[in-house]
């Protein structure tokens, strides 16, 4: 498989981290972004390979960060093959009893940001005949009571579709990748279920997702831990 420039959102720790590494391990060139720098700093020292992995700060949830980010992974490495909108979190309450400061930034994150990473990235996917991943949630696919986070993975689930039939006339592949229980960061201060996945399967269905040859849509993967009931 040829050598891709890719870009990862939110990729400092959990799926988008272990993400990063997995193609760098395949010889990839990674972009990756956090709105933390220490915690940027600290991945790009254990991850290696300083000639084929950039950091970034930004945030996901703003405009002129996210394209402050596409332009200069594109001068970086000359090209822009595959964009990763992984970058969201869980607020942990909800409707019926949470803290309204806590969605605005939840909600602009997951929402609004991969569709900012979509508008800031196309035309170079287009260049290149790439692709485009969202991550998802099965929570994008099963109600629960009172969950906003949940409607933000809907809301995610239904921009896929949106920006597949922009973006397949274009030459672009467009793939939602719904994760079910994982065992990352994400859970901190709400409790990792006992049957939640390790990140590391997860980034390797991203990973297969890139690995798509051109002409190739792939479209949805859906991957959850056995003993997820839902």
């Amino acid at each position: 498989m040829a050598s891709k420039t890719v870009l990862i959102t939110g990729a400092t720790s959990g799926i988008g981290a272990h993400t990063a590494r997995s193609l760098l391990a395949r010889g990839h060139r990674v972009v990756v972004t956090g709105r933390d720098e220490r915690k940027l700093e600290k991945f790009l020292d254990e991850a290696g390979c300083p000639d084929r992995l950039l950091g970034l700060v930004g945030d996901a949830a703003d405009w002129q960060a996210t394209d402050s980010v596409v332009t200069r992974a594109v001068e970086h490495f000359g090209g822009l093959d595959a964009a990763v909108a992984n970058a969201g979190f869980m607020s942990g309450d909800s409707i019926g009893a949470g803290d309204p400061a806590l969605w605005a930034p939840m909600v602009l994150t997951n929402v609004l940001g991969p569709a900012l990473l979509a508008h800031a990235s196309l035309p170079h996917l287009e260049a290149a005949g790439g692709r485009l991943v969202l991550i998802g949630s099965v929570a994008g696919l099963k109600n629960s009571p009172g969950n906003l986070y949940s409607a933000t993975k809907w809301a995610t689930t239904g921009l896929a579709e949106n920006v597949r039939l922009h973006a397949t006339a274009r030459g672009v592949g467009v793939t939602l990748v719904n994760p079910g229980m994982v065992d990352t960061p994400f859970w901190e201060g709400t409790g990792v279920p006992p049957f939640a996945l390790p990140p590391r399967p997860v980034a390797e269905t991203i990973c297969f997702a890139l690995d798509q040859p051109a002409g190739v849509d792939l479209n949805t993967l859906t991957i959850r831990p056995v003993g997820q009931p839902v």
